[in-house]
C-alpha cells in the first residue's frame, strides 16, 4: 500500500534510501510558493489516492528544507529542480522528471515500468 511521509532531515533521507531496498521510493520536491508545484503536488496526491502499489512517497519542501533538498541533488547526482520527482529502487535513480511532466499518467507509467 502506498504511504506518504515528509522528509526534513538528512537522517530522514538516509532512511528513505534504505527503504528503497525494500520497495520503490518516490521523492517529490515541492515548492510551497509555486503554482506549478501546487499542480504537481495534486498529481502526486491523485496517484497516492488511486494506487494499490507498495510505494513510499516522500515529500521535501524545498524552501523550508533547502539544505536537505540540496543534499538529495548532490547525493543522487541529479540537478535540482522544483517541482521534481525522483524514483528510487535499491538506492538507485530509476527515473526522474520535473515541472509540467509531473502528471498522474507519467507517474503511473514510471512506477509500473521501472522495477
Amino acid at each position: 500500500m502506498a504511504e506518504l511521509k515528509e522528509l526534513t532531515t538528512s537522517q530522514d533521507f538516509q532512511a528513505a534510501l534504505e527503504e528503497s531496498c525494500r520497495r520503490k521510493v518516490l521523492i517529490f520536491k515541492h515548492s510551497t510558493q509555486c503554482p506549478i508545484s501546487a499542480h504537481a503536488w495534486q498529481e502526486v496526491r491523485n496517484y497516492l489516492q488511486q494506487t494499490a502499489d507498495d510505494v513510499l512517497i516522500v515529500m521535501i519542501k524545498v524552501i523550508e528544507s533547502r539544505s536537505l533538498s540540496n543534499q538529495v541533488a548532490n547525493d543522487l547526482g541529479i540537478k535540482h529542480e522544483s517541482p521534481q520527482v525522483i524514483l528510487l529502487r535499491d538506492k538507485n535513480v530509476l527515473w526522474h522528471t520535473s515541472h509540467q511532466a509531473i502528471t498522474l499518467l507519467n507517474l503511473i507509467q514510471a512506477l509500473n515500468n521501472n522495477g
